[in-house]
């Protein structure tokens, strides 16, 4: 098939890479425009556009994909239908209509629980088991488009929003030439997504990293891995900045403050929290490298008693 393909950032790569190699012809690729790269300013390419250039693909870099002269440039390429994955603008009705298949969209839930920008964040905030990818008959709502074809992944314990996307980025690949199989082939049956059973996975922010430590020690486990690689799960120690990278909630009880380092070993430490005891084992604090908590251990004299948690401190 002919087709336009719009995304951004590395998770879009994973799917052109697969519509390229499943022999689809990609007249051209819109991604978002160039930003300013250090003290120079120089150009910084996103990904697809990488990408793209490798191939020798057309690309279109519009500032705003929905005014007129945009839409005319994107008329001028062949496209049986558009693919969308993490683009970062919001279509318009008239480019939804333009391509004869309209658009389909790779998206990193299973529709309709997670709807929205941040669905790989929130699944593991919010301790889900599963998660998948949803190709999705694109509407002018936020991912309420007809379910045309899903796959399926476990999330384990130890997952990270880092590991998840690089789980699921290839997932989408896999899930978008699949789809454009059965469309090709008259086999596609589209659903519905059920409003009923809808949750919204919103922008994540920087100020969301930051630690409670009287949530449970299970909510704070989740926080830190959610939030990794970015923006981290943060806390404070001594006035300074105290990201924490990896955790893990134990169950023993504890009549500690939330917030106090219980205990000290040589290959991490645990802290109270508002329930259980989270044991830290990768951390950086400001100024320092991200390290092993028996590193960190090494150059800082940590003692129980002491409190994380006050940026006044």
């Amino acid at each position: 098939m002919k087709i336009v393909f719009m995304g951004t950032p590395d998770f879009s790569v994973e799917a052109l890479e697969a519509l390229i190699r499943a022999g689809h012809e990609i007249t051209a690729v819109v991604t978002q425009p160039d930003k300013a790269r250090g003290r120079s300013g120089s150009p910084q390419y996103s990904p697809v556009k990488e990408c793209a250039l490798a191939h020798g693909i057309p690309v279109l870099q519009p500032q705003r994909i929905k005014r007129p002269e945009a839409v005319a440039e994107l008329r001028t390429f062949e496209a049986d239908v558009f693919v969308v994955v993490a683009f970062g603008q919001i279509l318009s009705q008239e480019i939804l209509d333009m391509p004869a298949h309209g658009c389909l969209n790779i998206h990193a839930s299973l529709l309709p629980r997670y709807r929205g920008a941040s669905p790989i964040q929130h699944v593991i905030l919010n301790g889900e088991e599963r998660t998948g990818i949803t190709i999705q008959q694109m509407d002018v709502g936020v991912d309420t488009g007809d379910i045309l074809y899903q796959l399926e992944l476990p999330i384990h314990r130890e997952d990270t929003s880092e590991t998840l996307f690089e789980k699921l980025a290839p997932l989408g690949g896999q899930a978008i030439v699949e789809t454009l199989r059965l469309l090709e082939e008259g086999k596609l049956q589209p659903r519905k997504q059920e409003d009923g059973e809808s949750s919204y996975a919103p922008l994540i922010t920087k100020e969301m990293g930051r630690i409670d430590f009287s949530r449970d020690a299970l909510s704070i486990e989740r926080l830190v891995h959610g939030m990794n690689p970015w923006p981290s799960a943060y806390t404070f120690y001594q006035g300074k900045l105290l990201k924490i990278w990896d955790a893990a909630a134990l169950e023993e009880e504890t009549t500690l403050e939330p917030g106090t380092v219980a205990a000290v070993g040589r290959q991490d430490f645990t802290v109270a929290a508002g329930g259980g005891l989270l044991r830290v084992r990768e951390l950086q604090l400001e100024g320092k490298k991200r390290m092993s908590a028996h590193d960190f251990l090494l150059g800082l004299h940590l003692a129980p008693g002491e409190k994380l948690g006050d940026a006044g401190l």
